[in-house]
């Protein structure tokens, strides 16, 4: 019994940690907007962040980091097109904006 305590401990304190890492993340989040960056760079940023905390309820709470090579594969084949669709109306504004930039 007092196994089991100790490993119901452990995944307790990770919990715990990983959403005081979410909160301090959150905040980050916030700094970020009070910073007054041009868009560009304050998206990418928050993009960022947006990342490593999706990563982390990704791992932790639903538990992928204990997970097979194929759920990994499929996760990056997600990331991969997730991507892809965000290529197409990016490529599609700078063929619009590309012209004026020539004359």
């Amino acid at each position: 019994m007092s196994g089991e305590h100790m490993d119901i401990d452990k995944h307790v304190r990770t919990y715990v940690l990983v959403f005081a890492g979410l909160m301090v993340l959150t905040l980050v989040t916030v700094a970020i907007s009070y910073l007054e960056l041009p868009l560009g760079p304050a998206v990418a940023l928050a993009l960022f962040v947006a990342i490593v905390k999706g990563s982390l309820v990704a791992c932790f709470f639903m538990h992928l980091i204990d997970e097979r090579k194929l759920v990994y594969w499929v996760l990056g084949f997600t990331v991969f097109f997730f991507f892809c669709c965000l290529l197409g109306p990016w490529l599609s504004e700078i063929n619009e904006i590309g012209p004026d930039l020539l004359n």
